[in-house]
């Protein structure tokens, strides 16, 4: 599959009358914006249910929530969409239990959707300055809070719980599977960096070499969560993760969960069974968009 194909429809979804047109599909919209901000194209991959374009006529043309999905470590715009995602999508807007929104995927290579340390990477001002208001201008997209939700797996949970923690006034829900909420010490943090381990190569682009603690602190999601209880309390929050992590991730997932229960901050946490997989995630990605649906009162 072409990587900057435009417009992608897979065949088997494709139904047809005898002799009649193909009904209306959902379809991928893949294209690339060219950030002033980071200097240099970002792809990105928008999902568009089958009545974005059967209504598209109507006058006025309906508006449609949106999603913003970040990807993991190592994975890119399209990663959701092929790879069993898409189908997901069809199956649970068949049975009426998700309504219909977009979902909006951008790249974000390993930034961890933030600016990084030292300045020279500024993928949060990017996100929010450059790409929420070009997507909501390109898109029939109902502008305002209300309207806007962000998830993310791994890397891109960490990026979403960021994002709604540090402006609960731009999201009105938040989710994350295996969000990479890391709990070691500072000092095992910069031992990780100097060792040159996988994870010290991973951190010290975003966080520093050695790990920028006052910069660490200021990014972390759970650090948001305290600072920010008021606007937290007006956010639909979910997330989950599976008991056996590869990356020890259930434990930052059971803080977040601790905390926000301290700080009576209304949240939906789930412990499930599994690794740090494509199958874990996929096997939960209908609970994660049916939480989405119920917070945009799509479904009940």
């Amino acid at each position: 599959m072409h990587r900057y194909l435009r417009s992608i429809v897979l065949p088997s979804l494709l139904l047809f009358s005898s002799g009649l047109a193909a009904r209306a599909q959902s379809r991928i919209d893949c294209n690339a914006l060219t950030s002033r901000i980071l200097k240099r194209a970002v792809h990105y991959c928008v999902y568009l249910p089958a009545t974005y374009d059967a209504t598209a006529a109507q006058r006025p043309a309906p508006r449609y929530p949106v999603l913003y999905f970040l990807h993991g470590l190592g994975d890119n715009e399209q990663t959701l969409f092929n790879t069993g995602g898409w189908t997901l999508l069809d199956e649970l807007r068949r049975q009426h239990k998700m309504g219909d929104f977009l979902i909006v995927a951008p790249e974000g290579g390993r930034t961890f959707y933030i600016n990084s340390a030292d300045g020279s990477v500024r993928y949060s001002d990017f996100f929010l300055q450059e790409f929420i208001p070009y997507i909501e201008g390109k898109y029939r997209i109902r502008r305002g809070r209300e309207g806007r939700a962000i998830s993310g797996i791994s890397m891109g949970g960490y990026g979403a719980l960021h994002f709604a923690f540090a402006h609960p006034e731009m999201f009105s829900a938040v989710s994350a599977q295996s969000a990479a909420l890391i709990t070691e010490s500072p000092q095992e943090l910069d031992t990780a960096v100097r060792s040159g381990s996988p994870l010290g190569k991973v951190l010290a682009p975003v966080f520093g070499s050695p790990i920028d603690m006052p910069f660490w602190k200021a990014n972390d999601p759970l650090v948001l969560a305290k600072k920010n209880q008021a606007g937290l309390r007006r956010l639909s929050i979910y997330f989950n993760c599976g008991q056996d992590d590869n990356y020890g991730f259930e434990k930052g997932a059971a803080a977040l969960h601790e905390q926000l229960q301290r700080e009576g901050i209304k949240h939906e946490y789930f412990s499930y069974p599994g690794d740090h997989s494509l199958q874990y995630f996929l096997a939960h990605f209908d609970e994660v968009m049916e939480f989405h649906a119920r917070a945009f009162g799509l479904v009940k």
